[in-house]
Formats: C-alpha cells, structure tokens, sequence
C-alpha cells in the first residue's frame, strides 16, 4: 500500500481544490448578479407611453445556479472535515452539480427567453407591460461566467473523488520520522502476545512494577 502523501504536499492539493470549488461558487453566483436577456415592451399609464427596456438577470433565468455556488462554498469546509468513501460521495455530488450549473447557463445563453416570456421572469418592474412590436431579445456574455463557474465546481469535485486519500482530514496528525507516538494499551498487549508474552501475567506483572523493578509510586501496598 503506497505511502500517504507527505502534509505540505497534501496541504497544497486541498488548498488547490478548495480554490477551485471557490472560484467556482463564485463564478456561479457572479453571473446570477448580471443581465443575461433584455427586450422593450409597451408601458401604458401614469400619463405616459411608449417602449421601455427591461432586462433579466441570471437569477431570474436560472436561480438554481444561486444554490449551486452555496453548495460548492459548503463543501470547502465538508471536505475537509470528512474522508474516504463520504470524500468521494461529495465530489460526485459535486460533479453532478457542477455539470447542472454548466447545463443552466449554457441553455441560458443559447436558448435565452422569449420577449414575450421576459416581462414575467422580471416580475413587478415590468407588471402590465406588453411586448413592444416586434420586439427583439439581445443576450450578454454573461452566461459565460456560469459556464466557467460549473466547469470549475467539476474540477473540484473530480479531485476529491481521485485523490482522497492525498488530501487530510480533520483530525489526523503528521508525526515527524521517529517521533514516539502515544502508548495504546491494546496495541501493546497484542505485541505482547506476538512475542509470546501473556499480558494477563507477566505483562501485568510488569506494567505494575516501576522502572527499577520495584513498585510504582501510588501503590500503597508495594504488592507484586
């Protein structure tokens, strides 16, 4: 079984897969923030008339891409915190999502809304309006940033299901070559029954005597 890999280089791979998943979330969530589709449509009322220009964000075309930059922000931290096969659970999910994000942006920008399906997407703004005749969408580049945003979340998530064991865990210690580890009662009563020792006699018989042979210190009988 390969070694783990040394902390500094570990540390380095989940910072990397930390910055991926964050730059992601926050390409996802950036491009909810812009306008992805604009028209004119027809206001009448308040003593005025004519076209006026609306436009949609990406949170009103695509709100699910706000969940998925939480998400992949939540699982920096999940990632972190957990290891092995629940790792490689959350970069699945991650993967999954990630695509979903590219999917939701990609249709955003290539198959935007209708000039006549816009007006409802932005809501009270444009309340009553009606689409101005004929009536064009024009679409930004911003669904772009989406795209990138989920290409990233993807990224992420391929590195936690590939190379979970290279990444640490809350939790684990890096002891430095030779370091004396901490005594583990039951790891040494099996080493004592592999070099034939009975832990139950002479191994208890020794645990219970001082370095010199004598009692520990505290009995308060001295007994053997």
């Amino acid at each position: 079984m390969p070694d783990a890999a040394p902390p500094a280089r570990s540390g380095r791979l989940f910072l990397l897969t930390a910055a991926l998943l964050l730059l992601g979330a926050l390409g996802l969530w950036g491009t909810t923030r812009l306008d992805w589709a604009s028209t004119q449509v027809e206001v009448a009322g308040h003593g005025a008339t004519g076209a006026v220009p609306i436009a949609a964000t990406g949170a009103q075309i695509a709100p699910s891409l706000i969940g998925l930059a939480v998400l992949a922000v939540a699982a920096v931290a999940a990632a972190i915190a957990v290891s092995g096969v629940v790792r490689r659970i959350l970069g699945v999910i991650l993967v999954l999502a990630g695509a979903y994000g590219v999917y939701a942006a990609a249709s955003g920008w290539l198959r935007p809304p209708t000039a006549a399906e816009l007006p409802a997407l932005v809501g009270s703004a444009a309340a009553g309006a009606t689409t101005a005749p004929g009536a064009a969408v024009a679409t930004t580049a911003a669904p772009v940033l989406g795209v990138v945003g989920g290409l990233l979340v993807v990224a992420g998530g391929v590195v936690l299901v590939v190379a979970d064991k290279r990444l640490p865990r809350m939790g684990a210690r890096y002891d430095a070559p030779g370091a004396p580890r901490p005594a583990d009662p039951e790891r040494a009563a099996w080493d004592e029954l592999d070099s034939g020792v009975d832990p139950t006699t002479e191994g208890a018989f020794a645990r219970e005597r001082g370095p010199d042979g004598g009692p520990r210190p505290g009995r308060p009988d001295g007994t053997e």
